[in-house]
């Protein structure tokens, strides 16, 4: 019996996790799989780049190479942009002309930078103005790199976690940096006032400049960038812009296909389309009026996928996420979950503020649960407070108890290591007396540090408690 084609349409971290998750329940041999990606090469971690901005090389940040793809016996066409697909004929069309048909696809587009339209952006062509770059790829940051110099001055649009980790890499290239961010915070997405101001009294240490409540209104120069124009009339000089507006999902693929779109791809549970044969899931898909926009769900949505598409599990639903985040920003430690503040009257709010430490910690308490909190500069208690979080679990009768506490109310084994995939200290102590004591060892047992790899401090740690006598021996000799 032939085995039926499935085709994946686009190559990022998503596809990467479908992938392996495929692998782990016999579905890559149940399928002739096609992947479509155009960049070249294989999927590699987008939440890295900045390793890849601040000099380091592609393969630093590449989850599967080429190789990978051959060894596994799936077809990866690389630097193809898919246009249509054609749902009558099942059909797959590409910007070459080319058609390939498909069984059953998925849509895993992503999404894609948002541009502003400044005046002076585009050069006669249609094309950002030399100097100018949007923040996204590794061909991104390779340009950017042979672009920077040492005292140039560079302006980044954008005070999320992009445009500040390519703000802190293009400072430590030696370039003099200035953040332009439209709110009065940064981070606004994850971080409330005080957590924000926090945020920036540690950037600037760093040495980047900040300007909030601003927006850039033009970009001056005639061949190549020279400088910006903010909104209140300053004027900034600037060898380089950098775009860090954040990002939408992209559906252009969904429209031209008669997908039904609204913010994103709409999907249901299953992450399948109104259209028969047809799945998607990501930061382009919208499942119940949501979109996601960090790697944890899209993961959790592989994982169903998988289990549908492979069979092995066909009751398997995607009923939503609960949203945290754990992230060096910058050098910086913030972690980020829930809601930011009360919503109700009944809601209790509990905050330490540690001006000289640059230190915040909140938490917001709904019928003795935790549905928010955030921390920035001192994240000690985030793998108990996930915990809470994500199971719903009673907070102690004084909360200030888990934030002050010098050791985790979750039990040692329990304790998430690794919020990205949700990897335990006990899974990890198995893997490092089985005998993966580097890293890069523990990342291909149990995925632990392979996401966004604020973890790693924790797993060196315990690496370093753990493992046996003779490897330490070993690495010293």
């Amino acid at each position: 019996m032939s085995k039926k084609k499935l085709a994946i349409v686009g190559n990022g971290m998503g596809t990467c996790r479908l992938l392996d998750e495929l692998a782990a329940r016999g579905g890559i041999e149940r399928y002739e799989i096609t992947v479509f990606g155009e960049e070249p090469g294989g999927a590699y971690n987008r939440i890295l780049l900045n390793r890849v901005l601040s000099g380091e090389a592609p393969d630093a940040i590449v989850t599967k190479a080429p190789e990978w793809y051959d060894r596994y016996g799936v077809r990866l066409v690389a630097n193809t942009r898919v246009t249509r697909v054609d749902t009558m004929r099942k059909q797959i069309e590409t910007k070459d002309g080319q058609t390939r048909r498909y069984d059953l696809v998925v849509l895993a587009t992503g999404s894609q930078p948002l541009v502003p339209p400044l005046q002076g952006l585009l050069d006669e062509n249609g094309e950002l103005l030399h100097g100018a770059f949007v923040y996204r790829t590794i061909a991104d940051c390779l340009r950017m790199r042979d672009h920077a110099r040492p005292g140039d001055s560079a302006v980044v649009v954008g005070g999320g976690l992009l445009g500040l980790e390519a703000a802190k890499a293009l400072s430590d290239r030696g370039l003099h940096v200035t953040v332009v961010q439209l709110s009065r915070i940064l981070m606004n997405a994850q971080l409330d006032g005080i957590g924000g101001d926090m945020l920036r009294r540690q950037i600037e240490r760093a040495g980047i400049f900040v300007r909030t409540e601003r927006t850039v209104d033009a970009v001056y120069g005639e061949e190549a960038v020279q400088g910006v124009i903010l909104d209140d009339g300053t004027s900034l000089p600037a060898d380089l812009l950098v775009l860090a507006c954040g990002v939408r999902p992209r559906v252009d693929l969904a429209r031209a296909s008669n997908i039904p779109v609204n913010k994103g791809i709409i999907v249901n549970d299953t992450l399948a389309t109104q259209l028969p044969g047809v799945y998607a899931f990501g930061e382009c898909a919208e499942h119940q009026g949501k979109l996601y926009g960090i790697v944890a769900p899209v993961w959790e949505q592989a994982v169903v996928l998988a289990d549908v598409l492979s069979g092995s599990k066909t009751e398997s639903r995607y009923r939503g996420s609960k949203l945290y985040t754990r992230l060096k920003v910058a050098g910086v430690d913030v972690a980020s979950m829930g809601i930011q503040d009360a919503e109700l009257e009944s809601d209790q709010v509990f905050q330490i503020v540690e001006d000289r430490r640059n230190a915040y910690r909140k938490l917001v308490i709904r019928n003795g649960q935790l549905v928010g909190a955030m921390l920035v500069g001192n994240t000690a208690a985030t793998a108990t407070l996930v915990q809470l979080y994500d199971r719903g679990e009673p907070m102690p009768d004084d909360p200030l108890e888990v934030l002050c506490a010098t050791r985790s109310a979750v039990p040692s084994g329990a304790r998430l290591i690794c919020n990205c995939h949700k990897v335990t200290e006990a899974g990890i102590r198995e893997a490092i007396e089985g005998g993966a004591e580097s890293l890069e060892a523990i990342g291909q047992c149990t995925r632990a540090g392979t996401g966004c790899g604020s973890c790693k401090g924790e797993l060196q740690q315990l690496i370093s408690t753990l493992r046996k006598p003779s490897a330490v021996l070993e690495q010293a000799s």
